[in-house]
């Protein structure tokens, strides 16, 4: 599957760096990061101390295993492939204290995932408008079409596949200490804006890591570019340099 890296033009030698992997929302790809945001500039400038950013292509997987399509295995993909790939192809910093994951939408739905389910990968997930509810979104005639798409990726309703990715359910047993610190953002005109308040309450009541800020705006990479550098400023706190 394609990606796109972007990293400093010159290194001194023998240095590594941290790497953020970055997710795109439903039905973009590994381009839409980098076309649609200034996200370039933390992998070029020295304020940032130099990171290379990573942008796989995730179609409108939720970055999972597709529970219907079982040669469709995004998670897999991300979590072994790509980390593998990206360490032995570019000056990247190995383990945990080294790697972020950032996501938008879809993409920010996978990260927080990731981070409750995975926290061994990462040590800071940034979830940008991420679609937290979507696991437990019920069928309805008007987004029909959507529905079945996620049936496809998480099963039927109630089962144990769709249990295993929600976030609401993932969060009750998921370990505070060991859970990479969580960066969520959200515009205060999108219908994402509940679902992410009541997740970021489950978070607090359990004493997670995390932070939520809000903003005007909507669902929308001019809104989502704004809340990149604020993001990234708690990033790089967390980053073990």
């Amino acid at each position: 599957m394609p990606y796109r890296v972007y990293l400093p033009a010159t290194l001194s030698p023998g240095e590594v760096l941290p790497v953020v992997y970055l997710l795109h929302g439903a039905g973009e790809s590994f381009r839409s990061w980098s076309n649609n945001t200034e996200v370039a500039q933390y992998a070029l400038t020295a304020k940032s101390g130099g990171l290379i950013l990573v942008m796989p292509d995730g179609a409108s997987s939720y970055y999972m295993n597709a529970v219907e399509k079982p040669d469709d295995k995004y998670e897999d993909y991300l979590v072994s492939d790509l980390i593998s790939d990206v360490e032995s192809r570019f000056p990247a910093a190995k383990g945990r204290n080294n790697r972020a994951i950032v996501g938008v939408s879809m993409g920010g739905f996978a990260a927080v995932e990731l981070a409750l389910t995975r926290p061994d990968l990462f040590v800071f997930a940034g979830a940008i408008s991420p679609a937290v509810d979507v696991p437990s979104r019920r069928f309805t005639l008007k987004r029909a079409g959507q529905w079945w798409r996620f049936r496809g990726v998480f099963g039927a309703m109630g089962s144990k596949t769709r249990q295993a990715a929600d976030p609401f359910i993932l969060v009750r047993s998921a370990d505070p200490l060991v859970t990479p610190y969580l960066y969520l953002t959200a515009g205060e005109n999108e219908a994402l804006l509940d679902p992410i308040r009541r997740f970021a309450a489950r978070l607090g009541e359990r004493r997670f890591g995390y932070e939520l800020h809000t903003a005007p705006g909507g669902h929308d990479w001019g809104e989502w570019d704004k809340q990149i550098p604020g993001c990234f400023d708690s990033l790089q706190k967390h980053l073990k340099r």
